[in-house]
C-alpha cells in the first residue's frame, strides 16, 4: 500500500499492529473508546465494530476488499462509526462479543464483525463478509445497505432484537452447579473421549480441520505417567510425529503453524503463533521425558531455535505472530516450485531436497509445494546440512516479505518462559533456564508495576492494564522458575500476583475468576473464560496455581481457593471434560498428589549438590533457616518427605 497517496486515520496514534495495518483505509476508524461511542450517540448512528489481529487471513482478505474500497468506506463513514479492535491487546472485548456471535449463528471466528447500538448493545454478529454478495453469503455493502434502512424506519425492531440479545448474552455466564458432579472422575473420563476421537492413522483428534492442541497431549502425557497407559503415550507419540513430518511444521525455518486445514497435517493456515510453539515446546520436552526417544529433543529445539531466531526482542522478550500472507497471498513465503529449490541449492543437492520433500511439478497445494516428510519413510534428514536451510531460507526471504506482529504480550510471554523452564528440566540446557530468566526481567521491566501487570508493550508503550490470563500465566511462569531454581523471591512473586488475582478478577459469589478486573471497564457482561481452546483457559490456569501454591506454602488461603475453584471448574467440566483438558491435568496434581520435600539448609550448605538430588517428579519446598515447624535435625541441613496423607520421619539424607 502506498500510503503516500492516502489520509491517514485516528488509528495512525495507536499503537497496536493489528490497528496500524488499518490507519490508512479510507474507512473513517476510531479505536475503542468513548469518543466513538459519543459521537455515535451525539449523531444517532449505529456501531460497526470490526475485531481481528494483524497476522489473521481473513482479515487481510475482507481488508483488500471492503476496508480499503471506498465504495464501502462511503457506507461506513456517512451512515455508521466504525470502530476497530485488537482481539490481542482486548481479550475482553473480543469475549463478550465472540460470544454473542456464537450465540446468534452458532460458530465464530475472525475478524468478528458486530453492528450495535450507542450503547453496546448488539443486534447482528457475523465473521467475514465479502464486499458483495456472492454464493449466497450476504456481502458487506447489501448488509449495511440493508442496515442503515432498518435503522431509520424499523428503530423499534432493532431495539427491541439488541434488548433480547443483551439479555441473553449477560444470562448465559457458565455456571458450575452441576447435580452429581465427580471431580475424580473426570480423568478417565476424558482420556477415554480422547481415545474415541483419536486418528490413528494421521494422529491428531477428530477430522478436519486439525489444531496442535498441545494441553491435549500434556494432559495423556501425565495420565500416561501417573497409571502407565500405553495408549496415552501412543496417541501422543503419532500425533507428535505425523505433525512434525507435515507441513504444519516449517522445514525449512521451522516452527509451527496454528493449525492444519486438512487432517493429515500437510497444509496449515500458515500463521505462526507465539503461544502454539510454546505449548509444542512443553508437549515434545515432555514426550521426550516420557519415552526417552531424542526425536522429541530434536523437534523442540527446532522449534525453540525458530523462536529464538524469529520471535525474540533484543532485549529478551517474544513477540506474538509471524503472517499468514506474504504480498497478499496466503501462505506465497512457505511453497516452492521444483526450479525454485534446484536454483538455491543447485541441481544435485536440490534434486535431491525435491524427492525428500515432495516437491513436485505437480504440486500439493494449490500448484505449488509445501514440503513435507509424509511420504518419505523417517523423520529425520541429516543428509542436509545447516547451510542447505540457511540457502532455502536466504531464497525465501529475498523472494517475498512476511509480517511480524512485534506487539509483545505478557500471558504469551509467560507461557513461554514455562516453555523455556519445560525444555530445561527435560535437557538440562542452561542457556534455557537463562532465556527464561531475561524474558521475566523484561516483564519486570516493561509490564510489571508493583504487583500489578500490563497487558502489551510494543515501542516504548505499554496497552491496557493486565487481563485474568496475564495474571493466570504469569503466576504459572513464576512457579516453575521456583520449580527450577528454588530461589524463594520466584515463590513470594507468585503469591504476591495470586493475591492481586484474587482480589481483582475473583468472582465471590458465582465462584471463578472473571476475565476482566473488577475496577476495569464496564462490558456488556463481566465474561469468564474457562474452556481450553487454542490456549489453556485463565480459570484452567488459575486452578492449577493455585493447587500448585497450595501444596508449596501450606497456606489455608489457597488451600481453600483451591478447592474452590476445583469445585467451580468441575461442574463446568462435567458435561464435556475433554474440552477442559489442562485443568483436568493440574486436577491430577490434587487427585494423586506428588511427594512433597521440603529441604532445610544449614547456612545453604552444599545447595547445589542437593539440587540435582531431587527428583523430577516431586514438589520442592527450600528453607534456609529453620522454622518452628521444620525445625533442623542434628543440627544439620533437614529433609521433610510427604505423600498424600503420609509422612516420613525427618533425615540427614535425601
Amino acid at each position: 500500500m502506498n500510503t503516500k497517496e492516502k489520509v491517514a486515520n485516528r488509528l495512525i496514534d495507536e499503537n497496536s499492529p493489528y490497528l496500524l495495518q488499518h490507519a490508512y483505509n479510507p474507512v473513517d476508524w476510531y479505536p475503542w473508546g468513548e469518543e466513538a461511542f459519543s459521537k455515535a450517540k451525539s449523531e444517532d448512528k449505529p456501531i460497526f465494530l470490526s475485531i481481528g489481529y494483524s497476522t489473521c487471513h481473513w482479515c487481510h482478505v475482507m481488508e483488500r476488499e471492503s476496508f480499503e474500497s471506498s465504495e464501502a468506506a462511503d457506507i461506513l463513514n456517512d451512515h455508521f462509526i466504525a470502530i476497530k479492535v485488537d482481539k490481542e491487546e482486548r481479550p475482553d472485548i473480543d469475549s463478550v462479543y465472540m460470544r454473542v456471535c456464537q450465540m446468534l449463528t452458532g460458530s465464530g471466528g475472525w475478524p468478528l464483525t458486530i453492528l450495535m447500538d450507542p450503547d453496546k448493545r448488539p443486534f447482528y454478529a457475523a465473521t467475514y463478509f465479502p464486499r458483495h454478495s456472492r454464493r449466497g453469503m450476504i456481502g458487506l455493502i447489501e448488509l449495511l445497505d440493508t442496515v442503515r434502512e432498518k435503522w431509520l424506519y424499523e428503530r423499534d425492531n432493532i431495539a427491541r432484537a439488541a434488548a433480547e440479545i443483551t439479555r441473553n448474552a449477560q444470562g448465559s455466564d457458565i455456571s458450575s452447579k452441576i447435580a452429581g458432579a465427580r471431580p475424580d472422575s473426570l480423568p478417565d473420563r476424558c482420556a477415554a473421549r480422547f481415545a474415541a476421537s483419536f486418528d490413528s492413522m494421521y494422529g491428531g483428534f477428530g477430522g478436519a480441520p486439525k489444531f496442535p492442541s498441545p494441553h491435549i497431549l500434556l494432559f495423556l502425557l501425565e495420565y500416561h505417567r501417573l497409571f502407565h497407559d500405553p495408549d496415552s503415550l501412543r496417541m501422543v507419540e503419532k500425533t507428535l510425529t505425523q505433525m512434525y513430518k507435515g507441513g504444519i511444521f516449517d522445514h525449512i525455518g521451522y516452527g509451527f503453524s496454528r493449525y492444519s486445514t486438512d487432517k493429515q497435517w500437510l497444509a496449515p493456515h500458515f500463521e505462526k503463533m507465539l503461544y502454539d510453539n510454546a505449548l509444542l515446546i512443553m508437549a515434545y520436552a515432555n514426550a521426550f521425558e516420557a519415552s526417552g526417544d531424542t526425536f522429541y529433543k530434536d523437534v523442540a529445539y527446532k522449534t525453540l531455535d525458530y523462536v529464538f531466531r524469529e520471535l525474540t526482542s533484543p532485549e529478551g522478550g517474544f513477540y506474538c505472530a509471524q503472517d499468514a500472507d506474504s504480498d497478499g497471498v496466503e501462505g506465497r513465503y512457505y511453497v516452492f516450485a521444483p526450479y525454485e529449490v534446484i536454483d538455491a541449492l543447485g541441481v544435485e543437492t536440490g534434486r535431491k531436497f525435491n524427492e525428500r520433500y515432495d516437491i513436485t511439478d505437480k504440486g500439493n497445494f494449490e500448484g505449488k509445494n509445501i514440503p513435507n516428510l509424509l511420504k518419505s519413510g523417517g523423520t529425520r534428514a541429516e543428509e542436509f546440512g545447516v547451510e542447505v536451510l540457511e540457502a532455502l531460507r536466504k531464497y525465501r526471504e529475498e523472494r517475498a516479505a512476511l509480517h511480524k506482529d512485534d506487539k509483545i504480550l505478557t500471558a504469551w510471554n509467560s507461557l513461554m518462559i514455562a516453555a523455556l523452564i519445560a525444555a530445561y528440566k527435560a535437557f538440562g540446557d542452561e542457556s534455557l533456564l537463562a532465556a527464561a530468566e531475561k524474558a521475566l526481567a523484561f516483564i519486570g521491566r516493561n509490564l510489571r508495576a508493583g504487583a500489578r501487570l500490563y497487558a502489551s508493550y510494543r515501542n516504548g508503550r505499554r496497552g491496557p492494564e493486565g487481563f485474568l490470563d496475564d495474571y493466570a500465566y504469569f503466576i504459572m511462569a513464576l512457579i516453575e522458575l521456583y520449580g527450577a531454581t528454588y530461589n524463594e523471591a520466584y515463590l513470594k512473586d507468585a503469591v504476591l500476583f495470586c493475591e492481586t488475582a484474587e482480589r481483582e478478577f475473583y468472582d465471590q459469589e458465582g465462584g471463578g475468576f472473571h476475565l476482566n478486573a473488577a475496577g476495569g471497564e464496564r462490558l456488556l457482561f463481566a465474561p469468564k473464560e474457562t474452556y481450553d481452546g487454542a490456549m489453556p483457559s485463565g480459570n484452567s490456569v488459575m486452578a492449577r496455581n493455585l493447587i500448585t501454591l497450595s501444596i508449596l506454602t501450606r497456606d489455608a488461603r489457597w488451600e481453600r481457593l483451591a478447592d474452590e475453584q476445583v469445585a467451580y471448574m468441575s461442574g463446568i467440566a462435567e458435561r464435556y471434560p475433554e474440552g477442559y483438558s489442562f485443568f483436568v491435568t493440574g486436577m491430577l496434581r490434587r487427585l494423586y498428589p506428588l511427594k512433597e520435600i521440603v529441604c532445610v539448609l544449614k547456612n545453604g550448605d552444599g545447595f547445589d549438590q542437593i539440587k540435582s538430588m531431587f527428583p523430577k517428579d516431586a514438589m520442592i519446598r527450600i528453607l534456609n533457616e529453620p522454622t518452628e515447624e521444620y525445625p533442623l535435625l542434628n543440627d544439620r541441613t533437614t529433609f521433610y518427605v510427604c505423600e498424600g496423607d503420609r509422612c516420613l520421619a525427618p533425615a540427614n539424607e535425601l
